[in-house]
């Protein structure tokens, strides 16, 4: 008799389980629509820089960078992997970066990540948990090489939301020395800064899950020089124009804006990063570019000179300390650290 009663609740026990686990797996699957975005921004960028592994400069890169901040509806602490569609399928997709913003103007942590080329999704899992309500930052980079060439160079740039986006900007930047750009849907909306960059971007609001946004980007351009690698050899002006005034400031003094109604970045606030931030980061990347061309001038005239092991120890340094500084600089340019975070990161290498 006894035996029949353990019998009875092992057979009920199981029962239970097969209904709780299905909604325990649940619990830790990422579904879209219950983590809608609070902001997006992404930024689209032909020809902006190539990884260290790329094929060949005959290939122009493509790299696009996704800005996010989810907030978490679904009712109950999140504990799972987050899901973001991305163009995997797309000619030389290669996933760049993953990473998340754990505190408020500090530098992105990086996070492991899977992509699920199917699927085409990219996947991780944030270091903390999402508490109900609460939102999460993130970053997505990848390359590809979709760009064709013909006459022109062209390609097309689809974002696919699965889920709602309350506000959107998407950015392109043109390549320096492009020539007959051509952008559709048309845009009034275009800044140029003396140095030649043009920008031009897309705001909008409540863009419903499944809208998926597309353009088409084409322009003219000779070799195969990246706008990083333009910058670099550029010689920023040194007068009173470009110091202490703000990224707005910078905007206003150093391009056009068509849109004459509103300024890039909106009185009342701006998107995760503003695009009046990647402005001022030329202005500080052009001057730091120029006081390190000097110091190679003057490196220069002693090459000659027998080195010791302790100067070479230096030189070793030295070159470590200048990767660490572009790397800086482009998450400046792109808007990754504000100016007051890239000074302080760039105080610790000089």
């Amino acid at each position: 008799m006894i035996k029949k009663k353990w019998l009875a609740l092992f057979v009920i026990a199981l029962f239970l389980t097969s209904l709780i686990s299905p909604n325990a797996s649940a619990e830790t699957d990422f579904q879209a629509e219950k983590f809608p975005i609070k902001e997006m921004q992404v930024q689209v960028m032909p020809e902006f820089d190539y990884p260290e592994d790329w094929e060949s400069r005959d290939i122009p890169s493509l790299l696009i960078g996704q800005y996010g901040t989810i907030t978490n509806k679904s009712g109950q602490d999140y504990d799972g992997k987050i899901s973001i569609p991305v163009p995997a399928m797309d000619k030389g997709f290669e996933a760049f970066l993953v990473a998340e913003f754990p505190e408020e103007n500090k530098p992105e942590v990086q996070r492991p990540y899977d992509v699920d080329k199917e699927k085409g999704i990219v996947t991780w899992k944030p270091a903390k948990a999402i508490k109900s309500n609460e939102t999460y930052k993130f970053v997505i980079e990848y390359y590809t090489k979709a760009i064709d060439i013909t006459d022109k160079k062209s390609f097309t740039y689809q974002l696919i939301n699965h889920a709602e986006i309350e506000q959107l900007d998407v950015i392109f930047y043109a390549p320096m020395e492009a020539k007959e750009i051509k952008l559709e849907p048309k845009t009034e909306n275009k800044t140029k800064n003396e140095y030649g960059e043009e920008l031009y971007y897309y705001q909008y609001k409540n863009v419903k899950a499944g809208e998926n946004l597309k353009y088409s980007f084409s322009y003219k351009k000779e070799g195969t020089e990246s706008t990083m690698e333009a910058i670099n050899k550029v010689q920023p002006p040194n007068d009173e124009n470009h110091s202490g005034v703000t990224a707005t400031d910078q905007v206003i003094k150093g391009g056009t804006n068509n849109n004459s109604k509103r300024p890039i970045i909106g009185v009342g606030g701006a998107s995760i990063i503003g695009i009046a931030l990647i402005i001022a980061g030329l202005f500080v990347f052009l001057g730091l570019k120029g006081n390190a061309r000097t110091a190679g001038t003057t490196a220069n005239s002693s090459k000659h000179k027998p080195q010791s092991k302790q100067t070479a120890a230096k030189k070793v340094n030295k070159s470590a300390n200048a990767e660490e500084k572009k790397e800086l600089r482009k998450k400046l340019l792109t808007g990754k650290i504000d100016q007051e975070m890239y000074e302080e990161e760039m105080k610790k290498l000089i």
